[in-house]
């Protein structure tokens, strides 16, 4: 559904609802993909979206559930909560097992117990949700298709027109009679062998695979880079346990990028859709951070009160405290924004930190030498052609450029280490985001301003 289309469908979504037209919803809603109800959902206020989820369930089971397993596990609770547990598990045992665990563990703890109780005969998402949250087990689908290694090509494809769920079948795992893993067919290589050819003689033995309490965002980083469309799971003995789809990495990839960002931007990650977060709990997860870095953001008044009498014998100082405290700003911003990229994409890791303070002070010098350079040409400039910055601007100019120099190398280096800093305290890199890095910089960058200017221009303006 194209983006003027979506528009025209939300609105008429909104305006059948209003009306309390359930009929013509349920015909408007039918007509949609499953992922199209799900951006619909998303995109209306809660109680709009649940209306619009209850009048859709009746008649089109299948299209409501599959929006509902489109749907991030979190905004997916809110269509269940205020069911009876046995109809919820009725809905969730129709999903995936994956997709049913996720949802699951962010349901109420009472209603959670009972929906597990009543999925309890196939005993998946128990299992599912006896793995540690953002692990490869805990989004895995235990049911992969496997055979053993002794299997011949022909009776192979016979069980595999005989699945029910063929979509999920990316490649024919191998096993022995104890479930190890001992390699990987493609469906392309299955299909042009002889049908009496057994699948030892025809399989890859060297397979790429991940443990199941392995990191998600790991997984996630070896899947792209392998341009891999499943990656089987394995246990501590090596045997398979289930396989990881290309569609839950790219849920994995899109959450983590989401919660990056919204980091990087000097907030707490939303654990909703922006549109169906509370007003309150917006303003509480924004203001947090706000408020810490306001209070950061007072030390630099803290730091000009310290330099006040310099500022009043040369007020002129002041004129370019906001070009200064800004281009170490916007240099650390910079730094931080490169290294919790790389790392998110493992680029870098820890123990590269002496080559990143290396290539960063470098990094860092040139471009302090470059803005230092235009802002003692600026100041120049100025002085020569309006006669600004009185008799001293020589030194004034000097003092400019000095400081940008030490400034913007200071930036790039606290840009480029907090991140570092953040992984090894155990904390999320992205958390050292542009604006803490900007409140950093801000304070020590008026010290390292008025320091130069305190040497350079005693005996003449100070």
């Amino acid at each position: 559904m194209s983006l003027p289309n979506a528009r025209v469908v939300l609105s008429s979504v909104q305006r059948l609802l209003r009306m309390g037209a359930t009929a013509n919803l349920v015909n408007l809603l039918a007509k949609q993909r499953p992922v199209d109800v799900a951006n619909l959902l998303k995109r209306l206020p809660e109680r709009q979206a649940r209306a619009a989820f209850d009048s859709l369930l009746p008649g089109h089971p299948d299209l409501a559930i599959g929006a509902l397993s489109e749907l991030d596990a979190k905004a997916a609770t809110a269509f269940l909560i205020g069911r009876a547990a046995e109809e919820v598990a009725r809905l969730l045992a129709r999903m995936a097992p994956d997709d049913s665990a996720g949802i699951v563990a962010e349901l109420p703890t009472d209603l959670a117990d009972q929906v597990v109780e009543a999925l309890g005969q196939t005993g998946d998402v128990r299992r599912l949700l006896d793995y540690a949250d953002r692990t490869a087990g805990r989004i895995m689908t235990p049911n992969v298709f496997a055979l053993n290694e002794d299997v011949t090509a022909g009776e192979a494809i016979a069980q595999l027109q005989g699945l029910s769920r063929p979509e999920v079948v990316f490649y024919l795992y191998v096993v022995d009679d104890r479930h190890h893993l001992l390699g990987v067919i493609s469906l392309r290589k299955l299909v042009l062998v002889r049908a009496d050819t057994p699948l030892k003689q025809i399989m890859t033995t060297d397979v790429l695979f991940v443990r199941e309490d392995a990191d998600q965002e790991d997984v996630a980083r070896q899947v792209a880079t392998y341009n891999m469309l499943a990656v089987p799971v394995v246990d501590h003995e090596h045997r398979l346990v289930g396989v990881i789809t290309v569609d839950d990495i790219i849920d994995v990839i899109r959450d983590e990028t989401t919660k990056d960002i919204q980091k990087i931007g000097g907030l707490e990650a939303l654990d909703e859709p922006y549109v169906q977060t509370p007003f309150w709990t917006l303003v509480q997860k924004r203001g947090r951070w706000l408020v810490v870095l306001f209070l950061g953001e007072m030390l630099t008044a803290t730091a000009m009160a310290y330099f006040q009498n310099e500022i009043a014998k040369a007020v002129i100082l002041a004129l370019f405290v906001p070009l200064i405290i800004s281009s170490g700003g916007n240099s650390g911003s910079q730094a931080a924004s490169l290294m919790i990229r790389a790392m998110a994409v493992g680029e870098v890791a820890l123990s590269d930190w002496w080559f990143i303070l290396r290539r960063e002070a470098h990094s860092g010098l040139a471009l302090g030498v470059i803005l230092g350079t235009v802002g003692f040409v600026r100041v120049t400039a100025w002085a020569l052609l309006a006669h600004m910055y009185g008799p001293h601007w020589f030194l004034v100019a000097t003092v400019v450029g000095v400081s940008l120099v030490g400034v913007v190398l200071w930036g790039t280096l606290a840009g480029a280490m907090l991140p570092f800093v953040m992984k090894r305290m155990g904390a999320d890199p992205a958390t050292s985001s542009a604006p803490f890095v900007a409140t950093l910089v801000d304070v020590t960058g008026l010290v390292i301003y008025f320091s130069v200017a305190a040497t350079l221009l005693r005996g003449t303006l100070l």
